[in-house]
């Protein structure tokens, strides 16, 4: 597998690709994600070939936004297939990829310990400092999608969102559930006083 090659390829492909509106699923993102998953991948004892594997899934994970954003994972998967092998990647080394951008489709379904790190590191941020910073800018994208029209709906969608979600790893539960429960108490508090248009 030539690692440093394709991460080189497929982050100049999003830089130049991904739609400049999107304010969420951008190349930030995916480095974001990146990094979380490393981290996640150390504690959990993840290394070598299986490391590779993980961080190149993340590298492709919300590469079908270039072409769509419904289903956008089928299409991450296809251009990941569509690649990879020019990378020295086999056959069974894309299968496993495309399972871990798969598992990232919502609501997230992991069936391994990778496909679990993958989801962790993609929602990482649910339970992080930047929680507000990060989520403002999906805010805008979920505006602009015409998904939602108002703050009120944003955050009554964000409180089902999160209260759903779980993290799937012992690492990713210790390192963010407390700080992610603790954001879901003070959205409620502000729909209390919030304006619902």
């Amino acid at each position: 597998m030539e690692f440093e090659k394709v991460k080189k390829f497929i982050l100049n492909k999003l830089k130049k690709e991904l739609p400049k509106n999107l304010t969420y699923h951008s190349t930030e993102h995916i480095q974001d994600v990146y990094r979380s998953a490393e981290t996640l991948a150390k504690l959990e004892k993840i290394s070598g070939e299986d490391l590779t594997l993980l961080l190149t899934a993340v590298l492709f994970h919300d590469s079908g936004f270039i072409r769509q954003q419904k289903e956008h994972e089928l299409v991450s998967c296809e251009i990941a297939a569509q690649y990879l092998p020019a990378y020295k990647y086999t056959t069974e080394q894309i299968e496993k990829i495309r399972g871990m951008i798969m598992a990232t489709k919502i609501p997230q379904t992991p069936h391994n310990k990778l496909e679990m790190i993958i989801c962790d590191a993609d929602l990482d941020y649910l339970g992080r400092k930047d929680f507000f910073k990060i989520g403002n800018g999906l805010y805008e994208e979920l505006c602009m999608y015409g998904i939602i029209n108002s703050e009120y709906e944003w955050n009554k969608l964000q409180i089902g969102f999160i209260e759903k979600h779980k993290y799937f790893t012992k690492s990713a539960k210790k390192l963010r559930k407390d700080q992610k429960e603790e954001y879901v108490k003070m959205i409620k508090e502000k729909m209390k006083t919030a304006d619902r248009e």
